[in-house]
């Protein structure tokens, strides 16, 4: 029997059928993003092929049950992390649910199926004292003669922007000069499932944006980006995880920080601070409150801190 492992690419009448449909739903009337269609994709690839290898999908799509998604999920635990799982049921479900909103089944197989409980691990994030050394980085580079002007100001745009608005590396890439108010120092950014939001930049980000705009920029139309390549094209997000490596190492600071950690810091260090859980909420584009309280950790920390330190029965 051949492991379903094995990247074999889907029978083209498989994908037409069952896949693209789904797919085509999930960007252009869900506006999912680029990369979870990308994962929902691979979700639905193995669970054909575990289907394939076991049979399952010879008796058709209509008649799997509960059970075999259950051993769908004992077997998965086997060959993926809990994490990975999660999101690859996630996927299923949703395609089992657009499927049966349009009569394909009955019910949704995956309802009910039990998954393996996730460890919440607590979101990484780096200090105020970090931060600053990693901002510092462009700078250092330009006074030591290893960095042009044009990048300099570039990178510093980028470590700014990911830091002071608290914003998704897609949705840096995705700035464009006619979602910036550079009056009020704000930029509207389309977050997940294309929801728009206001966000601050702050004083020194708004201040690095000025210049590079005035000195660097060759188009600022509306429609044009804000962060572009030596070449005036748009910035990469993989451009962008780059030159945040580059500052890291550059820092001496922990290699695993992505991107998406300085928004970990962006609202760690505003809780810490004192803001609302509700409007870093906002900030962030989270739908859930809940999803925003994970970085309520650091916060509790501070306070009991405090409370040791200052109360009489402590």
């Amino acid at each position: 029997m051949p492991d379903h492992d094995t990247k074999v690419p889907l029978p083209p009448p498989v994908v037409a059928e069952w896949l693209d449909p789904f797919l085509a739903f999930l960007t252009k009337e869900r506006r999912y993003s680029t990369y979870t269609v990308r994962n929902y994709r691979q979700a639905f690839e193995d669970f054909y092929r575990w289907s394939q290898d076991g049979g399952r999908w010879g008796r058709g799509l209509p008649a799997l049950t509960t059970r075999d998604m259950r051993d769908f999920v004992i077997e998965g635990q086997r060959r993926f992390g809990r994490r990975t799982l999660h999101n690859h049921v996630s996927g299923l479900r949703a395609f089992f649910r657009y499927w049966q909103r349009r009569g394909r089944f009955k019910r949704n197989p995956f309802t009910g199926v039990p998954l393996p409980k996730l460890e919440k691990a607590l979101p990484k994030f780096l200090t105020e004292t970090q931060v600053t050394k990693l901002l510092d980085g462009p700078r250092k580079l330009l006074a030591s003669g290893d960095l042009d002007k044009f990048t300099t100001w570039r990178d510093r745009l980028v470590l700014e922007l990911l830091y002071g608005g608290g914003l998704r590396v897609s949705e840096l890439v995705g700035l464009n000069y006619g979602a910036i108010d550079l009056e009020n120092g704000s930029a509207r950014v389309l977050g997940k499932g294309g929801k728009e939001r206001i966000c601050p930049l702050g004083a020194v980000a708004m201040a690095v944006l000025k210049k590079f705009r005035a000195e660097y920029a060759r188009a600022t139309g509306p429609s044009d980006p804000v962060l572009i390549t030596p070449t005036h094209a748009r910035l990469s997000i993989g451009a962008v995880q780059s030159i945040v490596k580059r500052y890291l190492a550059l820092a001496d600071l922990p290699m695993d920080i992505s991107p998406h950690k300085l928004r970990h810091s962006f609202a760690t260090h505003l809780l810490n601070s004192g803001a609302d859980l509700r409007a870093v909420q906002e900030l962030l584009g989270h739908a859930n409150l809940a999803t925003t309280q994970i970085y309520t950790h650091t916060s509790v920390a501070r306070l009991k801190e405090i409370y040791q330190k200052a109360h009489p029965r402590a």
